[in-house]
């Protein structure tokens, strides 16, 4: 059949199964959007307040499924405002489709209204793009882009399209569902070898990232942790790839994880890194990380292996694959005294936990965790709330973690909980702060018109908690722009949008709160009063090791 560009473009996407889009028009997209009211039965457009909504959302659709988000934009300010997005999804390893319009190919190059080279400006932030030159290209293209962004390790692939490939007509023709590229274990002769070494462990450590949900290997890593009779712990990106409640896991590693886990990291003799990145974050000092460990790094990317840290067994693979080969090749085992030393680093963390009466952060997110089921997304945006979400929600079911771990994007976080409900059918928790909220909090009239079934607990402390907690660590209490001293009244804006809110103060108040909220049909905000100088905790100081671990204030 002979369409449009546009058309293309739109029956392309319906052809790769794709239900939902995000995104907002502009000129030299138009055409598209002419498209999108013609398949408007066969393909549901959700228009977002701002761009940078629009793309947060559709990299929560892809979050919460697997499956590739796709965003729309325009050109000049609308493709320049997805590069956050964009930049967020491809630091976390998330499959994104994000297609913008440019001028006419005659004007590219004359400075014209609204040219942008964004290709240009994405070139960095993007596994792969595209600018389209012919029509006849077009269909194949966007093909690419889909089995790009699906394969191999997971990321962001934009497509430019200028105004002149949208009007121009071409043949097409449907072509099936683009299937991710076969992936592949690792080399037999390393699996060997790593076996080897896994075998002479007398205290294991698996330590699970974000790759691990991308491999969908959760019940080989739960096999391996039974066979070699091994604690799991996660980064902050592998939180519910295994449930919070298996006796087996420890929770997150790291700078603010939990105190049992990082410890058993730091103990550990063989280490089973399995998606993760070893980031600063995870390692602080890394002339003294783990330095009793031998580590076994299982990634489907190469270029992760001994970058940040070296490892004694690089495998280079696909998690469940490599797996697969792997766990045969151990001995069944069983560490009676490291269970121990677990336990007593168990006990240790209890002693941290923060069981003050009053509206606590950590009581907060325990009420919220009372009306959660197996399915609800949680997203989050990027400060203390982050973290202590990270903490103490429980997750029973993979993907319902939705955060930006590698970018640390405020704002992220109502744009994603959008597309996670979106993309699940469920409804939404957002857990926020004050700050962050304020970035993005356009984004209740995309939820309001919408209707989406959304839960925002606002933990309000009217200060940038995060930075405000290193400054009075660290920097003698200089508070150099932390405090909001905002006016801004949350719960009319609530009500200014369309949705519903409330003011709670105490931990009676929120759980009453909660209640009602997780009974309305549509959005609800509950914003929670605590004080301005709540830390998180534990915390690894910049730099420095877990010799150096903060467990309360004053140490």
């Amino acid at each position: 059949m002979i369409l449009s560009g546009a058309d293309i473009i739109v029956k392309s996407l319906i052809d790769q199964g794709i239900e939902t889009v995000f995104g907002y028009p502009g000129g030299q997209i138009i055409h598209v959007y002419d498209s999108l009211y013609k398949y408007k039965d066969e393909l549901k457009h959700v228009l977002t307040a701002h761009e940078q909504g629009a793309v947060h959302a559709a990299d929560g659709y892809a979050r919460a499924t697997g499956k590739p988000g796709v965003v729309i934009a325009t050109s000049g300010p609308g493709a320049t405002n997805l590069v956050t997005g964009i930049a967020t999804a491809y630091l976390d390893s998330v499959p994104l489709v994000a297609i913008t319009g440019n001028v006419m190919s005659s004007q590219i190059g004359t400075d014209s209204f609204q040219e942008i080279d964004i290709t240009g400006i994405t070139l960095p932030i993007t596994k792969h793009n595209f600018f389209v030159g012919d029509i006849k290209d077009l269909a194949d293209t966007i093909r690419e882009a889909f089995r790009l962004a699906v394969s191999g390790r997971p990321g962001p692939v934009l497509i430019d399209v200028p105004k002149d490939i949208q009007i121009a007509k071409y043949e097409y023709t449907t072509r099936d569902i683009v299937v991710a590229d076969e992936r592949q274990s690792a080399k037999d002769i390393r699996i060997e070898a790593a076996a080897e070494c896994i075998n002479s462990a007398e205290k294991p450590y698996i330590y699970v990232g974000g790759g691990l949900l991308s491999s969908e290997a959760q019940e080989e890593v739960l096999l391996l942790a039974d066979k070699i009779d091994s604690p799991i712990g996660s980064s902050m990106m592998g939180l519910s790839a295994i449930s919070t409640n298996h006796p087996r896991y420890l929770g997150m590693q790291g700078m603010h994880g939990h105190y049992a886990s990082s410890m058993a990291m730091h103990h550990a003799d063989v280490i089973i890194a399995l998606g993760a990145r070893f980031n600063d974050r995870v390692t602080g000092d890394r002339s003294k990380f783990a330095t009793k460990a031998k580590i076994v790094h299982i990634d489907i990317d190469g270029a992760e292996l001994s970058k940040t840290v070296n490892v004694e067994h690089g495998l280079r693979g696909d998690i469940k694959k490599t797996l697969e080969k792997l766990i045969p090749l151990l001995n069944k085992a069983e560490h009676k005294e490291w269970h121990k030393t677990i336990a007593a680093f168990r006990e240790d963390e209890k002693e941290t936990l923060d069981n003050r009466e009053g509206m606590t952060p950590r009581r907060a997110i325990l009420t919220l965790n009372k009306y959660l089921t197996e399915n609800t997304p949680i997203a989050t945006d990027v400060g203390q709330h982050q973290m202590w979400t990270a903490q103490n929600a429980v997750f029973r079911k993979p993907r319902r973690f939705i955060s930006s771990g590698g970018l640390g994007t405020m704002g992220f976080g109502m744009g994603a909980a959008i597309g996670a409900s979106m993309a699940t059918k469920e409804r939404a928790v957002l857990v926020t702060g004050d700050g962050s909220f304020g970035m993005c909090l356009n984004e209740m009239a995309t939820a309001v018109k919408e209707n989406v079934p959304l839960v925002i607990l606002l933990l309000n402390n009217g200060v940038l908690g995060m930075v405000r907690q290193w400054q009075n660590l660290f920097f003698d209490k200089h508070f150099s722009n932390t405090v909001l001293d905002r006016k801004t009244d949350f719960v009319k804006l609530a009500d200014a949008f369309g949705a519903k809110g409330e003011r709670v103060t105490n931990p009676e108040e929120l759980d009453k709160a909660l209640q009602r909220a997780f009974s309305c049909d549509g959005t609800y905000l509950v914003e929670c009063i605590i004080d301005k100088d709540e830390f998180v905790l534990p915390m690894l100081p910049p730099g420095g090791s877990m010799d150096d671990i903060i467990v309360k204030v004053g140490d």
